[in-house]
């Protein structure tokens, strides 16, 4: 699964994020910002501060955001002096763009805020049509405007050149403010709300965004022109609205839902690709008229909405088509606010603990999910608590005299502090002195503390009878550096005059809802004290919590529910303690005490004769057959895999199918040291899988088996793929000279090459190659001889090689237990709707009889509607409807459609009189999930790459190796500092090749 993050924030204003591959919550950049609230997209994501301003947060990415700006410089030819600047008064800008209608001068060209910067400086742009100009990059015309081209004729009375500079965006990883149009420091009008998403409604190279908040008056604005080229976009325009709004919230695609102040629900109906804003809006009432909407949050295909009373609701029957959706369904549980992130994946903010909740079971076809479930992880900054205090309290307690007497005679430390309060518990109220100091120690635990603080009393417990045995032994000494004092009051202990003025200072009242029993440390006496408002053992409260960033696939398997706290954080650090060096002397020491035990078992029995010459292990199971004469069908056989050992250890297999012929028992088998590949042959009906032979090869017949499940299919694959390998005598991860190669399906295999391959005298047919699959899902693979291997999906993402073997179906002993990860892949299915010109109604889906199907593939030869239209196997699940592409070569109109003369022809984007069929284009997309020794290499989305090929002893292991990348938008790429030890390398190494001025 490729790591995204959630963001929240807690009721101190800061920002935290939480990645899907990490266990702990990590405070975002620029903590002196406070925030109310955020929304977060996969590249960025917006909030608004406390001070009423938006701010933008841009992740970090290899490839900038780069912006292009054009100027024009137009000139006219002059009998008297040649061609100048000097225009006619009915003409265009001497200085415009590439209309004329808008005065351009170069010095007038300004950074749109501080967060840009200038690549560099006005240079004239010498290419036209892709072919380079005359020095001086001008193109003539007869006149402003007309068609220009690259040569002079005796006509051309104008000219024009253009001028070009790129300005970069330079605020990532950072929060930058969203100046206003008119003024910096003031906004249209103070936003208290703001949801961003609508990322999906074009094409994914477009990059575009739909902002929208809403004001203090209850206004909704929509922020105009926000794309990956332009993340600040441009303006704030203003949305008409029959009421005054609360709250917005803005899906993936193209959901908007937002609440009025009476709490009833708006849905914004006609969004589209050429009108993101809509058109109007819809009035959806509330579940119950005595507690109205008070916050909603709409996905992909789902709506969730937060009444008054503090309930959740589901909203049934929400769709592209039908974004008011049909019914409310109460969910269990009382929450402050809930989101719905990617995959329509929810989380919530509890009203009672004010902690965030995941929706587990949430899957395609149960959106509702089964259960909340509580997000327990720490914080980054809970290590360093837990490492200063914890840790010697459980040294002390489990080492006793080693750790208490390294110290001298002084005053006590801070774990003296903590394991003091501690060790009272919640039945043993405090000493009322230090209620007084303190201020804010009243109250009981809460609830999700009392396990951890009871495993804590129960450590305590046995160290302070450990103490009481020391001192009934030694009565008359004592040390300042005991482990537990033992309980006395304040005005005994040598650390009651410790000034509590400043730390009450830093102190905040607690909001309702929340254990105000935070121990010693929120005195000021850890030296951390200060900096963090919560301690070491008290879980943050949350305020906001956005996941439109956040992409969990159903039934992932997350590391936000296992604690690594789930003892006290003493006994946590105690296992921490232990340093790696220490754990691989003990590992090493195991080592060489079990292989000396395996040699002297060994050696008494080796004068004993062998009992048994061979050793045969067999396998049966129910397939079905692919019977290739008459009648051509599939036949349920058994199968049985017969593996045998010899005398040298070597093992080889056979493989044998028995089926029945007009009552006739009869059997085919095949010997697995002849196998040359295992190819899953998945189809819409069957689990199928082929094995291929040089005989069978070069007879175009396989041997195609079926299994009943796709689970059966897996095991069957990794045993025989299994065998094949060990009949062959390969094992393990592929050499770094394997050949890798992708099939049309985006299976991924490898052979390893032999010396008959490379000897000139012998070569090897490639029909005897021996082809073994890898797991994973690839469009593109490329690899050197030094084991570097990249590969691209259909999706565009860029994937490396970990250095594992298997994944996928090949599981158990045919796969490496490390270096496989989740890997998924996005493409997308395509289907065509012709139409033909009829001179009384238009166009209709009426064809003549030898035209082709109204509805089909690319080449008009195959039907193809879209009930009928399937995902390519079983292993792919459609992830959204259909809808029109507008990218198809050629060009199309507003609304899809190509037209030509007739099927087939060339088509174009527009219509002529000649034009008497057309056609358009309708795509959705569907997703595969698997996993592999496969890692993304994140954000990069690439369309090809290639490594340049050099022998395996050029340069040592640190040597760097050339990798080449053409980006889906058509840059350039260099990846730089790849090696063999490092074949991913870390992010911000990418170098943006800039076009060329000559």
């Amino acid at each position: 699964m490729p790591s995204s993050v959630l963001w929240a924030v807690d009721l101190f204003g800061r920002v935290y994020t939480l990645s899907t591959a990490g266990q702990y919550w990590e405070l975002c950049k620029d903590v002196q910002l406070e925030f109310k609230r955020v929304s977060a997209a996969t590249q960025c994501c917006w909030g608004i501060a406390c001070d009423n301003q938006v701010y933008l947060y841009v992740c970090s990415s290899d490839v900038p955001i780069r912006h292009r700006e054009e100027a024009y410089e137009n000139q006219r030819w002059n009998p008297m002096g040649g061609f100048c600047e000097k225009l006619l008064p009915s003409d265009r800008w001497p200085w415009s763009d590439v209309s004329g209608l808008q005065h351009r001068p170069l010095d007038g060209v300004a950074l749109p805020s501080p967060h840009w910067e200038w690549e560099s400086d006005w240079y004239v742009d010498e290419n036209f049509g892709g072919e380079p100009t005359e020095k001086g990059g001008w193109t003539y015309a007869m006149d402003f405007p007309a068609t220009y081209t690259r040569d002079k004729k005796w006509n051309s009375c104008v000219r024009r050149r253009k001028w070009i500079r790129y300005r970069r965006y330079k605020s990532r990883d950072t929060w930058a403010k969203i100046p206003s149009k008119d003024d910096p420091k003031e906004l249209p009008d103070p936003f208290n709300d703001l949801s961003v998403g609508g990322w999906e409604i074009t094409e994914e190279p477009v990059g575009r965004l739909s902002v929208w908040a809403v004001s203090l008056q209850g206004k909704v604005w929509y922020r105009e022109d926000v794309s990956h080229p332009n993340p600040e976009g441009s303006s704030w325009s203003l949305v008409d609205t029959p009421g005054e709004v609360v709250q917005i919230s803005c899906g993936p695609h193209d959901l908007i839902w937002a609440t009025l102040w009476e709490g009833q629900a708006l849905v914004r109906e006609g969004i589209c690709r050429n009108n993101p804003k809509g058109s109007s809006w819809s009035i959806v009432e509330p579940p119950g008229s005595e507690n109205g909407i008070m916050h909603v949050s709409a996905g992909v295909s789902v709506v969730w909405a937060i009444t008054k009373d503090r309930k959740v609701w589901f909203r049934r029957g929400v769709n592209s088509h039908n974004p008011c959706g049909t019914s409310w369904i109460e969910m269990v549980g009382e929450m402050t606010m809930v989101n719905v992130g990617l995959n329509d994946q929810v989380w919530g903010i509890s009203c009672e603990d004010r902690a965030v909740y995941f929706r587990q079971g949430v899957t395609p076809s149960e959106l509702s999910g089964k259960t909340w479930k509580p997000i327990v992880v720490g914080r980054e900054s809970d290590r360093s608590h837990s490492g200063s205090s914890s840790s010697l309290l459980s040294a002390g307690c489990f080492f006793g005299d080693e750790v208490r007497g390294s110290g001298t005679e002084s005053a006590p430390s801070d774990t003296d502090v903590s394991s003091e309060v501690e060790r009272q518990g919640p039945e043993q109220p405090l000493p009322k002195e230090s209620l007084d100091n303190s201020g804010n120690l009243k109250g009981n635990l809460s609830k999700g503390h009392e396990t951890s603080r009871n495993t804590e009393r129960t450590l305590e417990n046995a160290c302070l009878a450990e103490d009481k045995k020391r001192k009934e032994k030694a009565p008359e000494t004592s040390s300042s550096n005991e482990c537990h004092a033992p309980a006395s009051t304040p005005a005994e202990l040598p650390w009651t005059n410790i000034d509590l003025k400043e730390p009450k200072k830093a102190s905040n009242p607690p909001a309702a809802g929340f254990s105000e029993t935070t121990g010693l440390s929120s005195l000021g006496l850890f030296p951390l004290g200060m900096e963090e408002p919560y301690g070491a053992d008290d879980h943050p409260l949350w305020a906001w919590v956005s996941g439109g960033g956040c992409a969990v696939e159903a039934g992932s398997a997350l590391k936000w529910f296992t604690v690594q706290s789930g003892l006290s954080p003493s006994v946590q650090t105690l296992s921490l303690s232990i340093t790696p060096t220490q754990t691989a002397a003990w590992r090493k020491q195991i080592f060489q005490q079990l292989t000396e035990r395996t040699k002297r078992e060994l050696e008494s029995f080796r004068h004993y004769e062998q009992a048994v010459e061979q050793s045969v292990w067999v396998k049966t199971g129910a397939l079905q057959w692919w019977c290739d004469w008459k009648p051509h069908k599939w036949v349920d056989v058994r199968v049985a895999l017969e593996q045998f050992t010899g005398h040298d250890g070597a093992r080889d297999s056979i493989l044998f199918i028995y089926y029945v012929v007009h009552e006739e028992k009869k059997y085919l088998h095949v010997f697995l040291n002849e196998v040359t590949v295992l190819v899953p042959m998945l189809n819409e009906a069957k689990h199928s899988f082929a094995l291929y032979t040089p005989e069978r090869t070069r007879q175009r017949w396989p041997v195609r088996l079926a299994a009943a499940t796709e689970q059966d299919m897996n095991d069957w694959l990794a045993l025989l793929s299994l065998s094949c390998c060990e009949s062959r005598k390969v094992h393990g991860r592929p050499s770094p000279q394997a050949i890798w190669s992708v099939t049309c399906k985006g299976d991924i295999f490898v052979s390893e090459p032999s010396p008959d391959l490379e000897a000139c005298e012998h070569l090897l047919p490639c029909d005897q190659m021996f082809w073994r699959q890898m797991g994973g899902h690839l469009r593109i693979i490329e690899a050197n001889s030094r084991g570097v291997v990249w590969g691209i999906g259909y999706d565009h993402t860029a994937w490396v090689y970990t250095g594992g073997y298997g994944g996928g179906c090949f599981q158990g002993l045919a796969s490496s237990t490390s270096n496989i990860y989740t890997q998924s892949d996005v493409k997308s299915v395509y289907i065509y709707e012709n139409q033909r010109w009829n001179p009384v109604t238009g166009y209709t889906s009426r064809g003549l009889p030898t035209d082709r199907y109204m509805w089909s593939d690319v080449t008009g030869l195959q039907e193809c509607t879209k009930a009928g239209t399937k995902p390519p196997s079983l292993q792919w699940t459609w992830v959204s409807d259909w809808y029109v592409d507008f990218s198809v070569p050629g060009g199309t109109d507003q609304e899809g459609w190509q037209y030509a003369s007739d099927f087939p022809a060339s088509y174009h984007g527009y219509k002529t009189m000649k034009d008497f069929v057309r056609r358009r284009c309708w795509a959705r997309k569907c997703k595969l999930v698997t996993s592999g020794p496969w890692l993304e290499v994140a954000p990069i989305t690439l369309s090809d790459v290639s490594i340049i090929p050099e022998s395996a002893d050029a340069g040592g292991k640190g040597h760097n190796i050339a990798l080449w990348a053409v980006s889906d938008k058509g840059d350039v790429l260099c990846r730089l500092g790849v090696s063999e030890l490092n074949p991913a390398v870390t992010a911000g190494t990418i170098s943006h090749l800039l076009p060329s001025r000559s």
